[in-house]
Formats: structure tokens, sequence, C-alpha cells
């Protein structure tokens, strides 16, 4: 049980802006990735709450403004740090160049032009969205959801796929018999393609939909270039497979 604990902080600690206890633990680390779809639902829960305050300010304040406020929900409380991984990812691939040059630049420090372009983009299309949804007063209340499916995905990808090396987070968080982690990421996924019905019906799994395949692409795109995973390609996945479940969200 303190092992469970610890793990749950190191997850919040790592991959939440939400301020919690401390803890690092190479022992409990194995132990985190279960704890990436409650980190999820946290974050899925903060951005509900801000997508209804900031609804409570329509009158008084610009739809536009409004929407920029709450695009910027979900990086906030993650900290960035998957952004990060989107933006070392995209400039690595868009590079076009061989393999051990593209590792290469996933691994420098400065931030490339593509990345700078690559973010860019991503602001602009999840903004479009966000205010598509805020202006026709659509089901913000996926937004609970969506998080929490791009890091069951992401759980899996980090549980199931080979590591792109012998160390790093993606090699840290796979303990040696990953099958009840895999399961219990399984299950989370489950519940919530559930509680997705239950709140939105048909349209809540469409969105849920578009999640999985935003990431299944991304990540796709990702192992082929670098023919591993790691803790920067599966922020880089997330982030697109959030943006694609918002995208959705704004035409259902």
């Amino acid at each position: 049980m303190k092992k469970a604990i610890i793990s749950l902080y190191m997850a919040f600690g790592m991959f939440c802006a939400i301020p919690l206890p401390k803890y690092w633990d190479e022992t409990c680390a194995k132990h985190v990735m279960p704890w990436l779809p409650v980190v999820g639902a946290a974050i899925g829960a903060i951005w509900y709450i801000a997508a209804q305050l900031l609804g409570l300010l329509r009158p008084r304040a610009p739809d536009m403004l409004l929407a920029g406020a709450l695009m910027l929900v979900p990086f906030f409380a993650s900290g960035f740090i998957h952004l990060d991984g989107y933006m070392d990812t995209s400039d690595a691939i868009m590079s076009r160049r061989t393999r051990e040059e593209k590792l290469r630049i996933l691994k420098d420090s400065h931030t490339g032009a593509f990345a700078v372009i690559m973010v860019v983009i991503l602001f602009v299309m999840q903004f479009a969205a966000v205010y598509s949804v805020f202006t026709s007063g659509g089901r913000f209340v996926l937004l609970l959801v969506i998080p929490v499916m791009s890091r069951c995905c992401s759980a899996l990808s980090i549980l199931c796929l080979k590591p792109l090396k012998r160390e790093g987070y993606a090699y840290m968080f796979r303990p040696a018999n990953a099958a009840p982690h895999r399961a219990f990421a399984i299950t989370a996924a489950v519940s919530v393609i559930a509680v997705a019905w239950l709140l939105a019906g048909a349209p809540g799994l469409i969105v849920l939909g578009a999640v999985v395949s935003g990431y299944a692409a991304a990540m796709a795109r990702a192992y082929v270039s670098f023919r591993g995973v790691s803790g920067d390609l599966a922020g880089f996945a997330m982030v697109l497979s959030e943006l694609a479940g918002l995208i959705v969200l704004a035409v259902v």
C-alpha cells in the first residue's frame, strides 16, 4: 500500500501541476503508469470546471479571450511536460533526417524551427476547436474524459511497445511483468468509454474514438521513425490525440 501511495504522488509530481507531497523512490517507479489515467481524471476535472467558470463570464468578456484561456488549461494543468515532448518529437520527425540524426535532435535541448512551427499549428487548431465548442454551447462535459483516454493510451504504449533505449522514463516506468498494469489501463479505458456514453451518448463514443485514433496514428508515425517508444514520443502522441478529440467535439 505504501508503494502504491508513493507511486501516486510520483505520477502527480511528474505529470500534473497539482501540488502534492513530493516523493521519489526508484523502487516505486515501476508502479507509476497505472496512475496515469487518474492524473488524466484530475486534469479533466480542472478543464471542465474551468469551462463552467469561464462560461459564467461570457456576457462580460469576449468569447475569443475566454476560449483562448480555456485552450491553455490542460497545458498549465500538466505543467507543459507533454507539450515539451510534442515539440521535441516534432522537431526530430519534421527534420526528415536519418534515425541517428533524429535521435540527436530529439535529445537536443535547443528549440528548433520545426518545433516552433508545429506548436503554432497545434495552438491554432486547438484554439479553433475550443472556440467552436465554446460559442456553440457544445458538450463541454466531455472534457472530463478526453484527458483520461489519452493517458490510458499513453500508459498502454509505454507498457506494450519496445522502449527506445534502456534508460529514460519509458524504460524506468515499465515493470518486468507489465500484464497487471496493462489490464488496469485497459479497464480504465473501458470505464471511461462507459462514462462517455452515460454523459453524452453516441457523440461521447465518437469523441473518444477520435482520441484513440489520433493517438494510434501519431504513435505509429513516431514509432516508425525511431523504432521504439519514449516519454517524449508518448507526450507527442498524447497532445495530438487530445487535439483530435477536440476537433471532433467541435463537429459533433
